[in-house]
């Protein structure tokens, strides 16, 4: 994997945080990276020693990638696990915000040091 598909993976997950892009599923950039090195899924799996079913669920966005996952990915990439997770971290992130992000700002008060001094006073 190029390191300059890492850094334009990250301008582009800081761009989707901020303007409103849909969210990109980490299935999505494993997706690529194997079309890339033209390797199958299965053969994905085999080589990483996880379930097919576990590979074919992430690339379809239906799994999320997990601590376990991370660490094996970035082993056959040689990149972190923690990229792999991040990319994780920020779908569900994103998803949660649409999916509840107003309820949240309405329902639950931001904390102010200032005002529970006030309050106690």
């Amino acid at each position: 994997m190029a390191h300059t598909t890492w850094r334009l993976l990250i301008i582009i997950e800081r761009n989707c945080a901020m303007n409103g892009m849909r969210p990109i599923h980490p299935g999505e950039v494993l997706k690529d990276e194997l079309a890339e090195i033209g390797m199958t899924a299965n053969a994905f799996a085999h080589a990483l020693h996880v379930p097919a079913n576990r590979i074919t669920a992430i690339l379809n966005g239906n799994r999320s990638v997990t601590a376990d996952t991370a660490l094996r990915i970035s082993r056959f990439f040689g990149t972190t696990p923690e990229f792999w997770l991040n990319l994780q971290t920020a779908y569900d992130l994103k998803i949660a915000k649409q999916a509840v992000g107003n309820k949240v700002e309405q329902e639950v008060r931001s904390y102010h040091p200032t005002m529970t001094r006030l309050l106690h006073a």
